[in-house]
């Protein structure tokens, strides 16, 4: 869109057309690389939405991203607040005992409350919806995992050549 597409009136927004041919054949690929509980969401709203609007969408796990995945800890993903100035609290607080929890607790009610699904069930949904889920090789050796410690919905532990192929002609996002 050109700044001589926009509309006249300033308040009605373009509507976009999925219909049109140039939107066939799109693919977004979402690497994810943090496993707190704050870095999991990101990836999984964007996948669940690109599939909702058609899009063939791939969720590459990596490094602490191994933590949405890993039968082991992807029920009990934590939100850390130390060192994040979005937390709109003083930074001397947020080092004291019992703070990762107390964080924890309140960011799981605040996406609870959304009916937004807990991590396990959200990957369900994506993988259901046609999501693609695939485990980095080189995470996984240096982490000691196998396939059989990951999430059933995981098609492989793949190396980055295979990743790079997957990921040809798509949009991508790192996370």
């Amino acid at each position: 869109m050109t700044a001589t597409d926009l509309p006249v009136d300033p308040t009605s927004a373009p509507i976009p057309s999925f219909d049109d041919e140039e939107d066939a054949g799109r693919k977004l690929v979402l690497i994810c690389s943090k496993g707190s509980l704050d870095m999991a969401y990101p990836g999984l709203v964007l996948a669940n939405a690109a599939l909702g609007e058609g899009v063939e969408t791939h969720l590459f796990f990596t490094f602490w991203g191994f933590d949405i995945i890993n039968k082991k800890t992807m029920d009990a993903l934590k939100f850390t607040p130390v060192g994040n100035p979005a937390t709109h609290m003083p930074q001397m607080l947020m080092g004291l005992p019992g703070m990762t929890s107390f964080a924890t607790h309140m960011m799981r009610k605040q996406i609870e409350g959304l009916d937004v699904p807990a991590v396990p069930e959200f990957l369900d949904l994506i993988r259901d919806a046609g999501g693609h889920l695939w485990a980095c090789r080189m995470s996984a050796d240096m982490m000691h995992l196998t396939e059989e410690d990951l999430y059933d919905g995981v098609e492989g532990i793949i190396n980055a050549s295979d990743f790079i192929e997957i990921a040809e002609g798509a949009q991508t996002i790192f996370i």
